[in-house]
């Protein structure tokens, strides 16, 4: 078997909460295995609470996680006129528009139990929207995350904001929340519609930006720290695999210069270097805590991405 077939086999014999579901189920589809994705939305819908969060595992303080799941389920709901995965869709849209705990502002929460914002919630929630029919709501989302967690002299995310305490909680630039924002960009931006030029344009932007910002910590060896730019934390995997996805995905959309492919391969390179014999990537921002150099689904699950955004840049090249 080869290295791409090690890591999918290893993920799908991993547990799985609401969004690593959603982005295992993700990766499947990009990957063109689409028999595995339809049983991965089929099982998100069975584990779905009646306000219409999808894939729930025992994380029910999850307000975006689970919007994940949205856009397999509507593959799903495609490739099989179930009326099931229809529901289904429409209870997951109907949280996040108007269930779901927000701000004054309208940007939705990350929890249910504080009014935080997380770096994470730019990949879980802002993609389906955008593919399900709210563009324009998805960009809000993505400008109202920007606003309270970028900060322009380092180029990087903190990690979570509180409402609450009008402070950060984890102000960190943690590596693997800037991988959530580049590649969660980088789906709204490829899923918006040509009406919107200009908001693909600053999407482009702002993709650049946090490249940039976390590139200049980039080690000789590929790889990053778990706090990009605090060589004191543990050296990560997964933000690399993350960036080199994004990169992929944007030289081949057109969106995105080729300059920076070199580090891309680079980067792709190093996470190879990190697949074990039994297809487990090691040294991400490990599961389930994500305090330590482990192993986690996310971890896998972007590996197969940046192999399949590889893969389809090749043939465009090609």
């Amino acid at each position: 078997m080869d290295v791409v077939g090690r890591v999918k086999s290893a993920l799908l014999c991993m547990s799985r909460y609401s969004w690593e579901q959603g982005v295992a189920a993700q990766a499947m589809l990009e990957l063109g295995e689409t028999d595995l994705a339809l049983l991965m939305a089929r099982d998100a819908v069975t584990r779905q609470m009646p306000d219409g969060r999808l894939g729930m595992m025992g994380d029910t303080g999850a307000v975006t996680d689970p919007a994940a799941n949205g856009i397999p389920v509507m593959v799903a709901y495609g490739l099989t006129g179930e009326p099931a995965f229809q529901r289904a869709h429409e209870r997951m849209l109907a949280w996040l528009l108007s269930g779901a705990p927000r701000s004054e502002k309208g940007i939705l929460y990350h929890v249910t139990d504080h009014r935080q914002f997380w770096v994470d919630s730019f990949y879980m929630a802002p993609p389906y929207l955008a593919a399900a029919g709210h563009p324009g709501e998805a960009v809000r989302q993505i400008e109202g995350l920007r606003d309270a967690l970028w900060h322009p002299d380092a180029g990087l995310y903190s990690h979570i904001w509180d409402d609450d305490k009008g402070a950060y909680e984890r102000e960190d630039f943690w590596g693997v929340g800037n991988g959530w924002a580049a590649a969660g960009m980088a789906r709204v931006l490829d899923a918006l519609p040509g009406t919107m030029d200009g908001e693909k344009n600053r999407l482009a932007g702002y993709i650049r930006d946090v490249l940039d910002g976390c590139l200049a910590h980039l080690r000789d060896d590929g790889l990053f720290h778990n706090v990009v730019d605090d060589p004191g934390t543990f050296v990560e995997t997964n933000l690399s695999q993350m960036l080199a996805y994004v990169v992929f995905r944007g030289v081949g959309g057109g969106w995105l210069d080729a300059r920076y492919l070199p580090a891309a391969e680079a980067m792709r390179r190093a996470a190879y270097g990190r697949v074990d014999e039994h297809g487990q990537v090691r040294g991400v921002c490990g599961a389930p805590h994500f305090d330590h150099p482990g192993t986690a689904v996310e971890g896998q699950a972007f590996f197969l991405l940046m192999e399949a955004a590889y893969r389809d840049l090749k043939t465009i090249k090609d």
